[in-house]
């Protein structure tokens, strides 16, 4: 690649560009005093938290290192060894990760060159043999969401099987939560995590609301001191961060409605439309040029984007993902962009 400028800018993990929550890190200095006893295995002080935060109670809550734990633990709970687990394609590598390693059989919700990742390949897709049907909304990587509507049809066409609504990157749409409509559904789980939005990804604590016959079995399935203090107390200071929530909403709105901006003018790239979370996706659209191409001219730049072929299963070589940078690194977004 040649010498590379520096500092080297990632912009392909969906971090928060102004960094973790001062009270999550607040929080995290007072776990310290107690990292000499075992922890509560059940995380009951971030269980209520969550708990008051969405207005039920703990026995709602399933708390986890990171949503993925919680995932894992969804597996293995809801769905026998080769029992279907029903997913869009493209998706969160994770899910499908998870279940090639419990043993259990995935289907795909298949998004086709249009990148259609919503409700009508998903409802074609499930069945009666389904467990396990995953959602992600705002979908990773497209960023575009469900209605909450069609959320609720699909736990009505699956009433047998769990409805996965992964709202990871809620805090950077205007939709309203999947918390509306659990009252109605008992299959269905929504996960949350605070490595965005509250920028504590290194932290790993992530939370799952849902009907407490749910969360009983997940509870049964977790690790049992899957948690401890700093996770519990970092994560729990965190939730009262309503102020640096908003701060990394507002700088991200206007980082990504910059790079479309950007990529609009440069006819060798499309903007996937519909974004409503922290990055921004562009097909390739020069035949002479594939992701991996673009991903490479980015890095000689400095710049670590997410190249499709590497990070998705079917997302093919025409796709590049890229985070909402903050201002400072704009120009550099902008240049490379221009420089294709």
């Amino acid at each position: 690649l040649g010498e590379v400028p520096s500092p080297i800018v990632k912009l392909a993990s969906g971090e928060n560009p102004l960094g973790a929550s001062p009270k999550g890190l607040e929080g995290v200095r007072a776990g310290m005093a107690e990292l000499m006893f075992y922890p509560d295995w059940t995380a009951t002080r971030l269980r209520r938290k969550v708990a008051d935060h969405v207005g039920l109670t703990p026995e709602h809550v399933v708390c986890g290192a990171g949503e993925t734990e919680i995932i894992g633990g969804i597996m293995r709970a809801f769905a026998e060894p080769g029992g279907e687990i029903a997913m869009a394609r493209p998706t969160f590598p994770v899910y499908h990760q998870y279940v090639q390693a419990e043993g259990r059989t995935v289907r795909f919700a298949d998004g086709g060159e249009a990148l259609d990742v919503g409700p009508g390949p998903m409802f074609e897709t499930v069945s009666e043999r389904t467990r396990v049907a995953f959602v992600t909304s705002p979908h990773n990587p497209t960023g575009r969401c469900w209605a909450l509507e069609d959320v609720a049809e699909l736990c009505r066409r699956i009433p047998h099987a769990l409805v996965v609504l992964d709202e990871a990157y809620i805090h950077f749409s205007e939709r309203p939560s999947g918390f509306a409509v659990l009252a109605e559904h008992p299959n269905l789980i929504v996960l949350r995590t605070f490595s965005k939005a509250y920028g504590l990804a290194g932290l790993r604590v992530g939370y799952g609301v849902a009907d407490p016959r749910v969360i009983d079995l997940l509870m049964r399935a977790k690790p049992t001191w899957n948690l401890g203090p700093l996770q519990v107390l970092g994560a729990a200071a965190a939730l009262d961060d309503d102020e640096h929530v908003a701060r990394t909403v507002a700088l991200v709105s206007e980082g990504r409605r910059r790079v479309e901006e950007a990529a609009a003018s440069q006819p060798k790239l499309r903007v996937v439309d519909g974004s409503e979370a922290n990055y921004v996706l562009l097909r390739v659209v020069d035949p002479e040029l594939d992701s991996t191409q673009v991903f490479k001219h980015f890095l000689r730049r400095g710049l670590v984007i997410k190249d499709g072929t590497v990070s998705y299963l079917g997302l093919g070589d025409r796709h590049v993902r890229i985070d909402a940078p903050p201002p400072e690194v704009l120009p550099r977004v902008r240049e490379a962009i221009r420089a294709l």
